[in-house]
């Protein structure tokens, strides 16, 4: 856990401090030079709506009904209202981890001093974010544009201590139960405040922060598998030189070939053949192994940049600029966000597609090059590994849903008012699920590398792989033998990837993989 404090300020934030504060136990303080600022955009606000001129978000109404007035003794009620009639979710709750990633980037946006809310806002939900206080979300109600509007709006509906919510005990009770027991004084709004709570694209980014970082280990997973793949084919690790890769110079691909070398250094197993022949080609599966994943960290890169650029934003409509103006604007529209998320969908969705690929391979007797067909102890009276393979490609299969874009779709709302959506959270809600089909994927065809490894007789592998081995094998996952039931060994597998077990035996050999 890591329990190190996150500064606000008024420029943004970072990925990492996200990570800390939706997956650890980091706190958040707010800088002095954050609530300063908080409290002289909202200066500007009260002025306006003690104006008669009719301001968005103010002093009016909102989405369609934007053209009403709304007189000074309303506005409160306004500000309440827009909350519970927006906070309109259905569906399975979403994890705890994702509803405090967007507490706390909806926090960021308001400690910039963009937003008109006042100081005792932005003091309130950081109050909540650190009691452990997380609100009830539901999965739909989001089309990723004015925002994450339903999601955002069950957390603004926890800073009123009305809904639901759950505690750091783990329990769902009455927010406004909570909220007592912590001390915590329920917010009454006032205006432009219900609206600034609401306008982000805090979920979709806060998703896409987490699936980045999954996906970093999971990139230097596949490397890891890819490379105990082609040990255990007896392949040849000559497409892996460098200067192969210089040639074609692509940073990602590059990247995967050099952690493949560091992994197969030593190995006593490559570039031979069950009958001596020398290998001149590997299967695709294998020699374009740092092709496809290193286009997949390419594609990755470019979501960090997106993420970062987004992390640096005040995003909210309408904006108080620093001189005193409250302009209306689109910035809450998902696109930039909503791209990413579904590029890093496809992204894996190839690379578990080539993972399967190159299991099957092993499993395969006319192609594996001497191994028992399925891995099998006594083929025929056991079935090996063979229905393993049949869950990889189910959740291949699955993946390969997943990577149809969710942002090209647009379904209007607000009475055609908000007639181009980008459908930003559900990108992020699908690609959440493909993150974890691809870790199961790779935790697959790891548990297959293992085994074929162990069964070829007179060979030394690599240092890094037998590195792996022992650590699988601590973890209790069992290697060759006659049939048992599998599943227990895969879930193991599977929380050996996602936890990052692999990489850490790998990297206590190789040193540090990219």
């Amino acid at each position: 856990m890591d329990m190190h404090t996150v500064v606000l300020g008024t420029s943004g934030t970072t990925a990492q401090d996200v990570i800390a504060v939706a997956r650890g136990a980091a706190r958040i303080e707010l800088s002095q030079e954050a609530l300063a600022a908080v409290a002289a955009s909202r200066a500007f606000i009260d002025d306006l709506a003690a104006k008669p001129d009719p301001v968005y978000g103010v002093s009016t109404g909102f989405g369609a009904l934007a053209v009403r007035h709304i007189s000074p003794e309303l506005r409160a009620q306004l500000q309440r209202n827009i909350v519970r009639s927006h906070a309109a979710g259905m569906g399975p709750r979403v994890e705890r981890e994702v509803v405090r990633a967007l507490m706390f980037l909806r926090l960021k946006t308001l400690a910039s001093g963009r937003t008109g809310v006042r100081p005792l806002v932005v003091e309130t939900m950081a109050a909540l974010l650190n009691a452990g206080i997380t609100p009830v979300v539901h999965e739909y109600g989001s089309l990723g544009c004015s925002g994450d509007l339903a999601p955002l709006s069950h957390c603004a509906l926890t800073l009123l201590g009305e809904g639901d919510a759950e505690g750091p005990d783990g329990v769902v009770r009455p927010a406004g139960e909570l909220l007592a027991a912590h001390g915590i004084a329920p917010v009454e709004l006032r205006e432009k405040e219900g609206l600034a709570l609401l306008n982000g694209t805090d979920g979709m980014l806060g998703m896409l922060v987490m699936a980045c970082a999954d996906l970093a280990r999971l990139f230097t997973s596949a490397d890891i598998t890819a490379a105990l793949s082609l040990e255990a084919l007896l392949g040849t690790d000559s497409v892996l030189a460098p200067e192969l890769h210089a040639i074609r110079p692509h940073p990602g691909q590059a990247t995967a070939a050099a952690n493949m070398l560091k992994v197969l250094a030593g190995s006593g197993f490559t570039g031979h053949h069950q009958d001596d022949a020398p290998r001149v080609q590997d299967a695709y599966s294998i020699r374009c192994a740092p092709q496809v994943a290193g286009a997949g960290r390419d594609t990755l890169d470019h979501a960090r940049l997106v993420a970062d650029r987004e992390l640096a934003a005040a995003v909210d409509n309408p904006v108080v600029l620093p001189d005193g103006r409250v302009e209306s604007n689109g910035n809450f529209h998902g696109a930039p966000v909503a791209y990413v998320l579904d590029f890093l969908a496809v992204a894996a969705a190839d690379l578990g597609s080539i993972a399967e690929r190159r299991t099957d391979r092993l499993l395969d007797k006319n192609r594996s090059h001497g191994l028992p067909a399925f891995l099998a102890g006594d083929p025929g009276v056991d079935s090996g590994l063979m229905i393993a393979q049949y869950t990889q490609a189910a959740l291949v299969s699955e993946l390969k849903r997943l990577a149809a874009p969710a942002s090209v779709d647009s379904i209007p709302s607000s009475a055609m008012q908000e007639d181009h959506v980008s459908m930003g959270w559900s990108a992020a809600r699908k690609l959440r699920t493909a993150v974890d089909n691809l870790t199961r994927v790779l935790a697959v065809e790891l548990y297959a590398a293992t085994r074929a490894v162990e069964l070829r007789d007179g060979l030394t592998p690599a240092p890094a792989t037998r590195a792996v081995l022992a650590a699988v094998r601590a973890a209790g996952i069992e290697g060759p033998g006659a049939d048992r039931f599998l599943a227990p060994d895969l879930e193991a597998a599977y929380a050996f990837v996602r936890d990052g077990k692999l990489v850490e035996a790998a990297e206590s050999v190789t040193g540090r993989l990219a």
